[in-house]
């Protein structure tokens, strides 16, 4: 779903950015949830030369604002700290300075 990563430092953070196309009137909040597991995973598989997974969702804040076609979203994902196979991630997505989601997840690096 990302179309272009602005800032990669793995294990670390990361920044990406979704544009989002007039197929869809606007992108479903659990679509933005997807964007900050896809960046996380990008984020955390980095360092270990793989791939990561949405393994859970522990919080998610959504704002009454809604991601719109044109609309281009900043995606950012920080791990916070991880424990073998797991990241727990903290991450957001904004859109024309308006934070449309607040998240921390748990991505799974590897094979499930």
């Amino acid at each position: 779903m990302l179309d272009r990563i602005l800032v990669l430092e793995p294990g670390v953070h990361g920044c990406a950015e979704k544009l989002v196309n007039g197929i869809m009137d606007c992108l479903p909040q659990m679509l933005l949830i997807e964007c900050v597991a896809q960046l996380a995973g990008i984020v955390a598989g980095q360092q270990e030369g793989t791939e990561g997974f949405l393994a859970s969702i522990g919080r998610a804040e959504f704002s009454a604002v809604s991601a719109r076609a044109g609309d281009r979203l900043i995606v950012t994902a920080r791990i916070l700290k991880s424990f073998g196979r797991l990241c727990l991630v903290e991450g957001n997505v904004e859109c024309n300075g308006n934070r449309l989601v607040e998240a921390q997840i748990s991505i799974g690096i590897g094979r499930i």
